[in-house]
């Protein structure tokens, strides 16, 4: 009955510790949070599951490898300092680009979002990585 009423939490809670990851990723490169604290939230969710739903049964295989995680969110912090170098600025100095989007609207984007990104990535990679290291023995 105990996993039962946890699987079925598990379930509801997942979207949404997912979706307050990505609110923390995306208000961190402002204010306090960003990619860490992000990347702990979305790996949690995925804990939670494995937890809850493959408990006694053989161990859960993520759709994505954690080492490939690992690697994607690297290359993409180390890519956010290439645009510092094209315009002559040191190497992860922060660039802003300004979007006009439909409607007379427009929107900044700035490296920062793609390095907490990376960070997100990396630490989401590395916190699954160490979960199924110590849940397969």
């Amino acid at each position: 009955m105990n996993s039962l009423i946890l699987s079925t939490a598990a379930r509801l809670f997942k979207p949404l510790l997912l979706l307050v990851s990505i609110f923390v990723l995306l208000r961190g490169h402002d204010d306090p949070g960003g990619g860490f604290v992000g990347g702990l939230l979305g790996a949690a969710a995925f804990a939670m599951e494995a937890v809850t739903r493959y408990s006694g049964a053989p161990v859960w295989k993520p759709r994505v490898a954690p080492h490939t995680l690992l690697g994607a969110g690297i290359l993409m912090a180390a890519a956010s300092g290439l645009p510092a170098l094209v315009t002559g600025a040191p190497f992860l100095a922060a660039q802003r680009y300004e979007i006009g989007l439909p409607f007379g609207l427009h929107a900044t984007l700035s490296t920062v979002l793609l390095f907490d990104a990376g960070v997100y990535v990396v630490v989401m990679g590395a916190a699954l990585l160490i979960m199924f290291t110590l849940g397969g023995e």
